[in-house]
């Protein structure tokens, strides 16, 4: 079964600078000001930029990020959670032009007690159409925090829902938009 026609997301920056969405790595070369605004969402987990991603040997900086979970229903379960949350603003990409030797799923567990858990090699499965159908729905574990939600917590979407890691760049050109 083909790739065409499976939805990727990606929540859309505001700043985009060319025509290609890029890895925070060769955001620091061509664009250090969009960088350093990107890179300050790792304060207090600069551990995790130097990560390796074992299946595409590279570290978690030369990977853009997507997810096969619709954002939807995870925006909808935090706003169950009393939030106010206008509709938010997501890139969506054809699953199709993604080379597959360049991606892979990536799943994330929970967080036990807000301690992330030890990278498992095995979490990095191949991108295959089976794989992205087998991990595009939210978690219901997911929707439950969400939903339990305190409002002093920061709203954080993706901790827990499987992410498509790619290295390269995406040309903007492949991508539409959605608002959830």
């Amino acid at each position: 079964m083909p790739l065409t026609g499976m939805t990727l997301y990606h929540r859309a920056v505001r700043d985009v600078r060319g025509d290609h969405l890029l890895p925070l790595s060769t955001l620091r070369e061509r664009h250090p000001d969009v960088y350093a605004r990107e890179a300050a969402k790792y304060v207090g987990r600069e551990a995790l930029m130097g990560e390796r991603v074992g299946r595409l040997d590279c570290l978690w900086t030369d990977v853009l990020f997507f997810s096969p979970v619709n954002p939807g229903p995870l925006l909808d379960a935090a706003r169950q959670s009393g939030r106010a949350i206008p509709p938010v603003r997501f890139w969506t990409l054809d699953a199709a032009h993604l080379d597959p030797a360049r991606a892979c799923v990536r799943l994330v567990r929970p967080w036990p007690g807000g301690v992330k858990p030890a990278r498992d090699p095995a979490d990095e499965l191949p991108f295959t159409p089976q794989t992205l159908r087998d991990h595009s729905a939210a978690p219901p574990a997911t929707l439950d925090r969400l939903r339990a939600l305190p409002e002093e917590a920061p709203l954080i979407l993706w901790m827990d829902v499987p992410h498509v890691l790619y290295r390269g760049e995406v040309p903007l050109s492949a991508l539409g938009e959605a608002r959830f």
